[in-house]
């Protein structure tokens, strides 16, 4: 693989990427979000508009693929004869495990052992051979091992310019769906969750080259603040433990090439708590009908709190990033989020 290659450079860069990855990826919907009961939550704080750029409907549940499928794309023959590897939670996993079936090679993935079971069962029924871990601490430790052992690829699961430029794609993808819908136009807004740093890094550089005005938020999870803390410290930083509901945005560290993507295309971080994301799962769930992991409530999260009152009459675009979680999961989550009307009863 040439790791030279260019990340998001300009646009012509990332719809050439789109281009090359079209056969394998799908491009997941839109939806605007107008509704009573959204307004009576943000009353005076109102956006103007809020539109649901809806990746939990993207190949192998995530906008993972789009990242994995351009960076395995570059592998030469040898290369994909010998296999890819990677670490991840689950949405990763997945994907690696995908992308391997499509291109013509094969995946050894590494999770940790808390991984969700619904994830694991996953990346088996996607064709990959799954190692479990403690944690992802030694997950990391485990896949750069794989790599050295068995000539694997790892397919880091945020970081690197192909990475980037592959979720660089999702995010021109989504400026210009908004801007060509019949009551849509130009984003003042976007909200990405963070966990490594991989999405928002892609989609920042590319809604800053397709809408220079429109301003980034990242949004991370309190209890996985890494890149609040790279942030604040000027280079990459670590955490030593993942303390969230939000396991896919549970990155134990920073890496320099997203962290720098980054730290140039982000106008500002904010965080939210768990209990911040149920209620956004909760509220995803009764008004768009879609079960999300909490993860993918995260830019929902932010919009109903920490930024409500900041992008009043502003158009928003709000990343719904995965939803690889099962059924039991997701109840018991939305459980935890304190008494509601809403009843949820298994199909």
């Amino acid at each position: 693989m040439n790791s030279n290659m260019a990340g998001p450079t300009d646009l012509d860069a990332i719809r050439a990427a789109r281009s090359a990855i079209d056969p394998w990826i799908v491009e997941t919907p839109i939806w605007r979000w107008d509704t009573p009961i959204l307004r009576s939550r943000l009353a005076s704080a109102l956006p103007s508009q809020v539109w649901l750029k809806l990746e939990l409907f993207q190949r192998a549940g995530s906008f993972k693929p789009r990242g994995a499928l351009t960076v395995m794309r570059a592998l030469d023959e040898s290369a994909l004869a010998r296999g890819v590897t990677a670490i991840s939670a689950g949405n990763h996993a997945m994907a690696v495990a995908y992308a391997a079936s499509v291109v013509g090679t094969h995946a050894k993935v590494v999770m940790p052992k808390s991984a969700n079971p619904s994830r694991i069962e996953g990346c088996r029924e996607l064709g990959a051979e799954v190692v479990l871990v403690r944690d992802v601490h030694a997950g990391f430790e485990r896949v750069e091992a794989l790599a050295k052992e068995e000539g694997r690829t790892f397919v880091h699961p945020f970081e690197g310019p192909l990475t980037a430029l592959g979720t660089a794609t999702l995010g021109l993808e989504m400026v210009e769906q908004i801007r060509a819908a019949p009551e849509g136009g130009e984003l003042d807004a976007v909200l990405v969750p963070i966990g490594g740093g991989g999405l928002c890094a892609g989609v920042a550089a590319a809604v800053k080259l397709a809408a220079p005005r429109c301003k980034v938020f990242g949004i991370e999870a309190v209890g996985a603040d890494t890149m609040h803390r790279s942030f604040a410290a000027g280079m990459p930083q670590s955490i030593d433990a993942v303390r969230t509901i939000a396991d896919s945005l549970g990155a134990p560290h920073a890496a320099a090439y997203s962290y720098g993507l980054c730290r140039a295309n982000v106008d500002e971080l904010v965080t939210v708590d768990d209990d911040q994301l149920r209620s956004a799962m909760r509220l995803l769930l009764r008004e768009a009908k879609i079960a999300t992991e909490p993860a993918a409530a995260a830019s929902t999260a932010a919009l109903l709190g920490p930024l409500a009152e900041r992008l009043q009459g502003a158009r928003v675009g709000l990343i719904i990033c995965g939803s690889n979680i099962d059924f039991a999961s997701f109840q018991a989550l939305l459980a935890q989020a304190g008494p509601t009307t809403d009843q949820l009863v298994e199909p």
